[in-house]
């Protein structure tokens, strides 16, 4: 097991990662293998996992195939299905974590409160629960499904009964025989819903609007064949681009709506083939373009949602009047436990109230309410900070992790620049980032994530898409393959005396915008 507390000095770090769910045990791992010797890991749970240690809700699985989402760095783990559960997606990063010997740089229980440049020092300055400490590089790996939307209407906080979100689950809450009101029909919900049915009398599912769901070939993957890909490195590495290939063609009909259409009608089949009942088929077709919204996989919740004692209620909830859940058309059914699988803010970083730059400013208010950073991960105003997951790098169909080891790989890069340049620190130019942003958002346009005719978490309250990249996972990972010094502003070991930028590695290879990226011009 890994050690919650190390026991070397760790006040004075190189480098501070913030998390360690699959970003952050990504991150260290990769750093100490380029040779980054003096990285610290803070953790404010009691142990590692991120939201697959947060996650435990009935039925809480995977959506993206096992053997991609996992690191290239270990593959070889015995998956025992297609789609990995929780349980076991969170036991493959202990164990990961283990067979890299993170046990002295993790530290778990420990809470970062806040953090400050000091441009003096070239460092960053951390309050933390256990007192401050410094860093030359602070990197977050907090990820973007970490603070909990709540159900926020009136009555709700009076709710008598049990109030769960899914993200924080008590398992301590009996179901059986109990009538359950689940509020929410994206990715929790189609999952919840299924595992529960069985034990609970009555379950009455609030759906705001329609997801898009295909079918989720989710089959126990039988052991001879994990033998198989371990005696066979190539017939793995054969099955991980074959499930890369497949995301990727779902990738590109976002980026095309008129290719979402064939999609489209699988989608409809798959509903028509499970639910016989043409009222309840209506409530849940979807009216928006397939993938404005995060497209879903099941094949258990059309099937559970024609079931006699589970009752579909297509309309938002407006209120709680003690023990009814009432709908904005009207409804009202009784409940005798409340679940809210009303995900997370994903554009709400954590820290980002706390965390503050060059010139005083807070991330929150660097960014007015619209995340934005160069290639996702740096930001301007903010020397040696480096954000994994960040703005504008996910999509509806693309593998957290592939983007994940595409910005550790940038990192590395970056980190190796800074370290045998002699210089301090580096801060991404105001420019690269303002004409990169401009580019992808451009590119947005006519993407469906921005054209679908739908709201969803991948745009801010203005409108702008801040979640999307708006081009192939495959030229993401190109842009970030190289990294590019030319964007970014130099700093002496002793103040913020500006230096020329150090020369642009041998390739040629340049991450600021081309002439066509700027125009908006689409691969």
């Amino acid at each position: 097991m890994i050690p919650a507390q190390g026991t070397r000095p760790d006040r004075d770090a190189h480098v501070v990662v913030v998390g360690a769910g699959f970003s952050g045990i990504g991150a260290a791992v990769r750093l100490r293998r380029a040779g980054f010797r003096d990285v610290l890991v803070l953790e404010k749970g009691p142990q590692l996992g991120g939201t697959w240690r947060d996650n435990t809700y009935p039925g809480c699985a995977c959506d993206v195939p096992s053997t991609l989402y996992s690191y290239s760095f270990t593959p070889d783990t015995a998956w025992t299905r297609v789609f990995a559960g929780q349980q076991e997606i969170h036991a493959y990063l202990r164990s990961t974590a283990e067979r890299y010997g993170l046990g002295d740089v993790l530290r778990c229980g420990v809470r970062v409160l806040g953090a400050r440049w000091d441009p003096a020092l070239g460092r960053w300055r951390l309050e933390t629960s256990d007192g401050p400490r410094t860093a030359a590089i602070l990197v977050l790996a907090t990820g973007p499904w970490h603070v909990p939307r709540h159900l926020d209407v009136p009555g709700v906080e009076e709710f008598p009964g049990p109030v769960l979100h899914t993200a924080r689950w008590d398992h301590d809450v009996d179901l059986a025989g109990r009538r359950v009101a689940v509020v929410g029909s994206g990715a929790s919900a189609i999952q919840l819903v299924p595992a529960i049915q069985s034990r609970a009398s009555a379950v009455h599912l609030f759906q705001r609007t329609a997801p898009w769901v295909l079918p989720k070939p989710d089959l126990p993957v039988p052991a001879a064949f994990n033998r198989c890909l371990d005696r066979v490195p190539k017939a793995r590495r054969a099955l991980r681009a074959g499930q890369y290939g497949l995301q990727e063609s779902l990738g590109c009909a976002f980026r095309h709506p008129e290719l979402a259409r064939l999609v489209e009608a699988g989608a409809r089949a798959h509903l028509r083939l499970t639910v016989r009942d043409r009222r309840l088929r209506r409530a849940l077709t979807p009216d928006y373009r397939l993938g404005c919204k995060r497209l879903l996989t099941s094949s258990t919740y059309y099937p559970a949602l024609a079931r006699p004692h589970v009752h579909l209620h297509p309309t938002a909830v407006a209120a709680v009047r003690g023990r009814e859940i009432v709908g904005a058309d009207g409804t009202a059914v009784p409940a005798d436990v409340l679940v809210t699988a009303t995900g997370f803010r994903v554009g709400e970083l954590p820290l980002a109230r706390s965390l503050h730059g060059a010139d005083g400013r807070t991330l929150h208010e660097a960014w007015g309410g619209e995340p934005r950073a160069y290639l996702g991960t740096s930001v301007s105003g903010f020397p040696n900070l480096f954000v994994l997951l960040g703005p504008n790098l996910l999509g509806g169909s693309t593998s957290a992790i592939t983007v994940l080891e595409a910005q550790l790989t940038y990192l590395t890069s970056a980190l190796t620049h800074l370290d045998r340049s002699g210089h301090a620190a580096l801060d991404v130019r105001p420019g690269a980032q303002a004409a990169y942003n401009t580019a992808v958002q451009e590119a947005l346009r006519t993407t469906v994530y921005n054209s679908g005719g739908c709201t969803s978490y991948y745009l801010a309250p203005s409108g702008r898409n801040t979640f999307a990249w708006p081009w192939s996972t495959g030229r993401l990972v190109h842009r970030l393959s190289r990294f590019d010094p030319g964007a970014y502003t130099w700093y002496t070991p002793t103040g913020p005396a500006l230096l020329p930028a150090p020369a642009a590695p041998r390739d040629g290879h340049h991450a600021t915008p081309t002439p066509g990226e700027q125009r908006g011009e689409r691969p």
